[in-house]
């Protein structure tokens, strides 16, 4: 029996590489597999995570603008 450690997230897994390239590697027995990877950024992952944590939703919710374009230009 093997064990897999992975930390779910929503819909996806997060594992370590090693523990992931052997389940493709016991997958490629059965079939051929193509890793397609999902982001190229290394910090996209970040930021899906803080998207899913639904932390900032707060921003969205309110309806209104907190700041204007006449706030930048005090800087």
């Amino acid at each position: 029996m093997a064990t897999v450690h992975a930390e779910l997230t929503d819909d996806k897994a997060v594992l370590r590489r090693e523990e992931f390239e052997r389940l493709v590697e016991l997958a490629r027995r059965a079939e051929p597999v193509e890793v397609r990877p999902e982001q190229e950024n290394p910090d996209g992952g970040l930021a899906s995570l803080a998207q899913q944590g639904r932390a900032f939703d707060f921003w969205n919710e309110s309806g209104e603008d907190i700041y204007s374009t006449k706030d930048g230009e005090a800087i």
